[in-house]
């Protein structure tokens, strides 16, 4: 989705922060949920997670109306009711309604995307290891992530995270490849965003020492 800036995407945000205020407190527990829908394309969607101290403990899949927790031991300590969260897409998307009209359907500034790609561990030739894109400090919550290999879409083993927020209400989001580090191999993250002209490429190769 790359272009095309002007596109009437309109997107509703609701943050619930738990436990702080005005004074200083150690930990912090955030409820996000929002709905989003395209005018243009007339496509819709939304999200339901919960955060501490700026972690995942878990989201809600939508369309399953399942709780995922974000590591399953999590499971073993809480429970949440995951109907409870389309509850909350309905008034989200009622409140969406009404903040539209109330503001003529003007559009909010788009904000493309910040991106970085490192390697999990130090990189050894033969060893597995895992590339990591992180793409940082956009908005709206709309973006394609594809890895390439040598220039060929590599999609085997690929993991993404949901989206997760800022403080200044952009997100941000991690996407996970598996390889075995080979020299003569280089890798490239490339992202498509409304705020982007083009798609952008970040592109990486193992630095390892030439044999002796």
């Amino acid at each position: 989705m790359a272009g095309g800036r002007g596109v009437p995407l309109a997107l509703l945000a609701v943050l619930t922060l738990q436990g702080a205020g005005a004074m200083k407190v150690g930990n912090v527990m955030i409820q996000v949920d929002f709905y989003q829908r395209d005018e243009r394309l007339q496509q819709e969607g939304g999200q339901f997670m919960f955060d501490f101290d700026g972690d995942e403990i878990f989201h809600v899949d939508l369309q399953k109306t399942e709780t995922i927790w974000r590591l399953s031991e999590f499971g073993n300590f809480a429970a949440f009711e995951a109907q409870g969260a389309l509850q909350n897409m309905a008034v989200d998307k009622q409140n969406l309604e009404t903040m539209m009209k109330r503001s003529n359907r003007s559009q909010a500034t788009i904000v493309p995307p910040e991106m970085t790609v490192f390697s999990e561990d130090p990189v050894e030739l033969g060893d597995p290891n895992v590339l990591i894109c992180y793409i940082d400090k956009f908005w709206p919550s709309v973006i394609n992530i594809t890895w390439l290999r040598n220039g060929q879409e590599v999609t085997d083993g690929v993991l993404e995270t949901i989206f997760y927020p800022r403080d200044d209400n952009s997100f941000r989001k991690f996407s996970y490849l598996p390889f075995i580090p080979t020299r003569g191999d280089y890798y490239d993250c490339r992202v498509e965003h409304e705020g982007l002209p083009s798609a952008l490429l970040k592109h990486w190769e193992p630095q390892v020492p030439l044999p002796a």
